[in-house]
């Protein structure tokens, strides 16, 4: 779950780190509810192991037959073995593995519809998810300014500026982040040091130190830092900051202020998506878990500024 989260395939949710050595040992309070009521359910549905033995048996032959599809996957994308060369391998390995898997299917109705039906409502999860998280991004980009527009605008008709420094988090570096413009037509102010920051998830586990971040100065007063994670990583801007500042970056962490959009989805009245999936993608956004946790951000640091999105 963290992994997907992390490559966007769910929204974001809580990430409790339990042990101060191991990054990988975490607890996610919704993710543990959810299996909890998914063991309780199934005890009581099945009653013994033996009468669970037929839902086993397709989750195990199900997992070695899309292990086998993925390693063809990464045979020929990531090790760039010739296709004969992956055919020959995995496909000895898919031959065992389909024989399993159509042995099992025989046990369909007699309890292997639970890891189908679990497998089929995560894929629907995940699926509705990406699209409509890129139709909201599509959406958020064709209404937004570009960065550079919007700084060539403010030098010509420059607002008031307070002291401090102003983070605004946004997913498009090159647009300007709505928490921007709104602060900007609300407060009608600016600070004197404006640093528009996006947090990428990198198709590695990991990146070094040296990777994690990336800095390009727009103008005077504004900054573009681009933050790289591992999907196994947890974002923690604090912490990249606190090594951005050891590398040069002047600002007092103790006068930044963070700027965050909150952002209320609604369904249109023709949405781009079916109803049902519309509105499953509105309840999904509802339980993502505010910035402010996920990225590790101090509570008392964060503005955040609203604002309704129709899809």
């Amino acid at each position: 779950a963290q992994q997907a989260i992390q490559l966007g395939l769910l929204p974001r949710m809580e990430i409790r780190h339990t042990c101060a050595t191991q990054e990988g040992e975490i607890y996610m309070p919704r993710i543990n509810h959810f299996i909890l009521l998914g063991v309780i359910i199934l005890v009581g549905t099945f009653r013994s192991s033996s009468a669970l033995a037929n839902a086993y048996g397709i989750a195990v032959s199900g997992t070695m037959v899309a292990t086998t599809a993925l390693a063809f996957i990464v045979a020929r994308r990531v090790w760039g073995w010739p296709l004969w060369r992956a055919l020959a391998v995995t496909g000895l390995f898919l031959a065992v593995d389909l024989v399993f898997l159509a042995a099992n299917l025989m046990k369909v109705l007699d309890g292997g519809y639970v890891p189908l039906v679990i497998g089929a409502a995560m894929a629907l999860v995940m699926v509705t998810w990406v699209r409509g998280a890129r139709l909201l991004e599509r959406k958020t980009h064709r209404d937004s300014i570009p960065l550079a527009d919007l700084i060539a605008m403010l030098e010509r008709k420059p607002p008031p500026r307070v002291p401090g420094t102003a983070i605004f988090l946004t997913s498009d570096i090159g647009a300007a982040p709505s928490s921007l413009m709104h602060n900007l037509k609300h407060n009608k102010a600016l600070h004197e040091r404006v640093i528009v920051m996006c947090v990428k998830t990198e198709s590695v586990p990991r990146v070094c130190d040296a990777m994690r971040y990336e800095t390009a100065v727009l103008s005077p007063a504004f900054t573009a830092v681009t933050l790289h994670y591992g999907y196994m990583e947890q974002p923690r801007i604090p912490a990249a900051l606190a090594a951005m500042r050891k590398a040069g970056l002047k600002f007092d962490i103790m006068t930044t202020s963070f700027f965050l959009g909150r952002r209320t989805i609604k369904a249109a009245q023709r949405p781009a998506m079916p109803l049902w999936q519309d509105k499953l993608f509105i309840a999904l956004s509802k339980q993502a878990s505010p910035a402010t946790d996920f990225f590790a951000i101090p509570s008392d640091r964060v503005v955040e500024l609203g604002a309704q999105v129709v899809i």
